[in-house]
């Protein structure tokens, strides 16, 4: 339904998936942590009805580039993705962001609010604190990112996405392959290590009582990854914003409750 596209924006080169109703609304995409595009498979065919789409692979994830030279901080990648915006002639938009995408999005709306109708957060990461001083040392060290390599294998794609999504029924063949497929190519690693070093924490209270656009905050009442209590953190520190739980939900709301979000955000619209 979407059709994938590469962009060469802010020294990099952009994945992202475009398509849906070309006459309407904007909706950019940005997924979360060791995620991708693929991540939003269950809600894009509800979206595509209503909205004009675009799913981006935030750098180092998904078929986006993995290079040495790309400085992996959230407001950077905000930035980048504003820049492809601006590239595709897209002038006003709203943003939904899942987990780590959802601080992405934060960041947007900061950089560019007059550009940005409505926020989306779906199971937003929050509150999260730089990585410990001794943690960026050492992934400096040459041998880090096979560190790395080997402690995501310690879990495998199977058993991350145990703990992302709370009906285990919902994990087959094609969702394990979907979100293994990126660490086939082994530069993620060294990225990774560099994402690490370079993600400057999330934003302050003070930074999110500045967003005056209007946020819809979907949650799960079983998430194990960031907690419902994130969630009415920020409900109460976003100056304009709703928070929606989900029963018997975990982390990964797009895919296990795609068309009740949909629903969600179809209401926060109209």
């Amino acid at each position: 339904m979407l059709q994938g596209k590469k962009a060469w924006v802010n020294g990099i080169r952009l994945y992202y998936e475009e398509g849906g109703n070309s006459r309407a609304h904007t909706i950019v995409l940005l997924h979360g942590f060791l995620s991708s595009s693929f991540s939003f498979r269950m809600l894009v065919p509800y979206l595509a009805k209503d909205f004009h789409i675009l799913s981006v692979d935030l750098p180092p994830f998904g078929f986006s580039d993995k290079t040495k030279k790309f400085h992996y901080s959230y407001k950077n990648m905000a930035v980048t993705v504003l820049r492809l915006l601006e590239e595709a002639n897209i002038e006003r938009f709203s943003v939904a962001g899942h987990s780590m995408g959802g601080q992405i999005a934060l960041n947007m709306m900061l950089q560019s609010p007059e550009k940005i109708d409505k926020g989306i957060l779906l199971s937003s990461s929050g509150y999260y604190a730089r990585a410990k001083r001794h943690h960026i040392l050492a992934s400096y060290l040459p041998f880090f990112p096979v560190f790395i390599k080997h402690y995501l294998a310690k879990t495998g794609v199977v058993g991350n996405l145990k703990s992302v999504v709370h009906d285990q029924s919902l994990i087959d063949g094609p969702m394990i392959e979907g979100y293994a497929e990126q660490f086939e190519d082994p530069r993620i690693f060294p990225a990774l290590a560099r994402l690490l070093r370079h993600r400057e924490g999330d934003l302050s209270v003070e930074a999110l009582k500045e967003i005056q656009t209007p946020c819809l905050l979907i949650w799960g009442d079983h998430d194990k990854i960031v907690p419902l209590s994130i969630g009415k953190r920020l409900a109460q520190d976003l100056p304009h914003a709703r928070l929606v739980i989900f029963k018997e939900t975990g982390h990964l709301v797009p895919e296990e409750r795609p068309k009740e979000v949909y629903e969600e955000i179809a209401s926060f619209y109209s």
